[in-house]
């Protein structure tokens, strides 16, 4: 499978997957989104703390750090709209399907981009 094209223009550098990072990447990178961020952590902390496993962090650490590799470069996240957008609009499924898989590939890139694989 290719890797997404992009520009290589980088906004910030790829923070560490932790809450403080990430909290301070999107704050820099997407502000809009800063509510949503804090109101998810506040969820699954207290997820975690009730099933008293860490796999709830786990998997927002992955989510956040998938949207900062995305929302990181401009380049990538106008594309992602503009798949979504795609998505949304379109009747044909084809274009739909063709749009899909290439939204999957971005935001699998993004994930392993997160962790630096």
């Amino acid at each position: 499978m290719s890797t997404p094209h992009h520009d290589g223009e980088e906004l910030i550098p790829r923070p560490a997957l932790t809450p403080a990072a990430l909290r301070a990447a999107v704050a820099q990178i997407a502000p809009a989104y800063l509510g949503q961020f804090v109101e998810h952590l506040d969820q699954v902390t207290e997820q975690a703390a009730r099933q008293a496993t860490v796999a709830p962090l786990h998997g927002f650490l992955a989510q956040w750090g998938e949207f900062v590799a995305i929302h990181r470069r401009p380049s990538l996240a106008a594309r992602l709209a503009a798949l979504e957008e795609q998505v949304a609009q379109s009747r044909d499924r084809q274009r739909v399907s063709s749009a899909l898989a290439e939204i999957r590939q971005l935001t699998d890139h993004a994930r392993r981009d997160a962790v630096d694989e």
